[in-house]
């Protein structure tokens, strides 16, 4: 499990495509620290398992449907991700409870600058709006955020000048992708109210 608090920028090393998946090498000097063989960490928001440790670098391996369900495929060396290890039960949950199991990817539709922080809208799958409630948390490329608005096929969020410089929302541009979480707690509450599957 995860908070949704990056913990630092890491940089994408090589990606090295396999028939029905690829194998990732991330950079990232925090994460790597304690890191060892099966721990968990997230990269943008993706639950990953540590195969590898080198140096200030790990190795994940990335199955096909993470690679359909997510944006990790559009990575490349040099991109930059937003990392998180997985939280310890005696930790703080800082953000709220994420998962790190991508529902879907959505787009960066408009960024809107102003003198202390940034709006930015992103689209939402129509699969996923009926989980996204205004004053609600959904997690973007792995940050744990507050909806600002919502309406039928997009949201809003608010970025604080720490969220724009110390994760990739800082950077990413209308059209690019990003990769959507939504309230576990919501998909629970629906399955055990209406008998639907999450």
């Amino acid at each position: 499990m995860f908070t949704g608090i990056v913990e630092e920028l890491g940089e994408v090393v090589a990606v090295e495509p396999q028939a029905d998946a690829a194998r990732l090498s991330v950079r990232g000097k925090v994460v790597t620290g304690d890191a060892r063989h099966g721990d968990s960490i997230a990269v943008n928001g993706v639950c990953l398992t540590v195969v590898d440790v080198q140096g200030d670098a790990f190795t994940a391996d990335v199955m096909k449907e993470t690679l359909d369900r997510s944006s990790l495929g559009a990575l490349r060396p040099g991109s930059p991700v937003n990392l998180e290890r997985a939280v310890r039960a005696d930790q703080r949950l800082g953000g709220h409870i994420v998962q790190g199991h991508v529902d879907g990817t959505g787009q960066v539709l408009s960024r809107e600058p102003a003198e202390h922080w940034e709006v930015v809208r992103i689209s939402l799958p129509a699969d996923l709006n009926r989980y996204v409630v205004e004053k609600g948390s959904i997690t973007v490329d792995g940050v744990s955020l507050t909806v600002a608005a919502v309406d039928a096929d997009s949201f809003a969020v608010s970025l604080i000048p720490t969220t724009l410089g110390l994760t990739t929302l800082g950077g990413k541009q209308p059209g690019e992708p990003v990769n959507l979480e939504v309230d576990v707690i919501a998909k629970y509450v629906e399955k055990l109210t209406l008998g639907t599957r999450p």
